[in-house]
């Protein structure tokens, strides 16, 4: 992971096989530096700090892209948390999954990825896997 260049580079052994477009954590929620393993797997992953509130009867957002650690719940609300389709943890709450990418950072410090792209790297990483971020 590239984070100055915005890209992920994926390879087999020593071999290059893909590059993706990658949005990398904002200022103030900074993507880790460093060598990690994949930790975890997760297909329909949901964000347990990032996401709304909603109205807790009608489903209708009472405040969005709140933090839960930051953020009280409206009363009448609950919360609904941030899907992250394609979830690779790799430390902490930081992972590489499915998400929006506007061409700058703008992660709460998560590597998202394009929709084709993490599918593919999901499907083929196992847990355990190297993945340096720089």
């Amino acid at each position: 992971i590239n984070i100055s260049e915005q890209k992920a580079f994926f390879y087999k052994g020593d071999q290059l096989v893909g590059v993706s477009l990658i949005s990398t954590g904002r200022e103030g929620f900074g993507t880790p530096n460093g060598s990690f393993k994949i930790q975890q797997k997760d297909k329909d992953h949901v964000s347990s700090r990032f996401g709304d509130y909603v109205d807790a009867q009608t489903g209708a957002v009472v405040k969005k892209d709140i933090d839960r650690d930051k953020d009280p719940m409206p009363k009448g609300a609950k919360y609904d948390g941030a899907r992250m389709p394609f979830f690779m943890r790799i430390n902490g709450g930081v992972g590489m999954h499915e998400g929006f990418l506007p061409g700058y950072p703008a992660s709460h410090g998560c590597i998202r990825m394009h929709n084709a792209d993490v599918i593919d790297l999901y499907d083929q990483v196992v847990v355990g896997a190297l993945v340096i971020v720089e």
